[in-house]
């Protein structure tokens, strides 16, 4: 990641989500400080080499009232560490760190049954890192030119269920498709599984998709849960990769 301080201060163009919902979670009963019914704020973790970016994100940050940053680390190993003992609910992870990169640390949380939301953080050069970040299981990535609002929109997107991902993302992973899969997988999905999948291609959380279709969030979970076994996919984030590919978005 670029050695700049100027995240808290930049308003170059907008960001990957037009809009973002603004989800917080409730907070545990008994947590010190916490009121009854109280929101607990959004608990992020910064993964990124350079110190500086560190400081200039999280000074950002916590001038937001419904996030949090819990910790930082200075590459993959610490992240995955740090991941472990702190739970965030998103991690901020940059691609290009010595050592081990954010691609193989979000292998290495998946691995270890890490569910935590991802968003990569890259630049408009290191594109070609973003399509195997997002098959390891990111949510989603940002530009390192993000407008600070826009950041805070697209970690609460991801947080609520979102999957950020832009058209040129989409042309790049079929261009890097090694070879058509030989028979589509998505035959044996059924009508409303297949509703479900284009509006998950679409980045619509279970809630909206719910809302959608008028059903239970807990019924779209089981959809999900189905397409995600039928065509034998990782998380959402494949599954919509896996939908645009196969004309499933509108």
């Amino acid at each position: 990641m670029a050695d700049t301080g100027e995240w808290a201060a930049r308003t170059t163009g907008p960001g990957p989500v037009e809009a973002a919902r603004t989800d917080t979670v409730p907070a545990e009963e008994g947590k010190a400080g916490a009121a009854p019914g109280a929101l607990r704020p959004i608990r992020v973790l910064i993964v990124d080499d350079h110190q500086v970016v560190r400081r200039g994100l999280r000074t950002f940050l916590e001038i937001q009232d419904d996030i949090e940053v819990v910790g930082e680390a200075a590459d993959g190993d610490e992240g995955v560490a740090r991941a472990g003992e702190l739970r965030p609910d998103v991690i901020l992870m940059d691609v290009k760190m010595p050592g081990t990169d954010g691609v193989e640390a979000l292998r290495t949380l998946r691995a270890l049954g890490n569910e935590v939301r991802v968003l990569i953080v890259t630049s408009f050069t290191e594109q070609r890192t973003v399509v195997p970040a997002l098959r390891a299981g990111a949510a989603g990535y940002v530009y390192k030119d993000i407008d600070p609002e826009a950041l805070a929109g697209a970690i609460r997107s991801v947080h609520a269920g979102h999957v950020l991902l832009q058209p040129e993302v989409a042309g790049m992973l079929l261009a890097q498709e090694e070879q058509p899969p030989q028979q589509p997988r998505g035959g044996s999905l059924t009508e409303r599984e297949r509703e479900v999948l284009g509006l998950i291609a679409d980045g619509r959380s279970n809630r909206e998709i719910a809302r959608a279709l008028v059903l239970s969030e807990k019924t779209v979970k089981t959809h999900v849960s189905n397409i995600l076994m039928k065509l034998d996919l990782a998380d959402r984030t494949q599954a919509a990769l896996w939908a645009v590919r196969h004309g499933y978005s509108d």
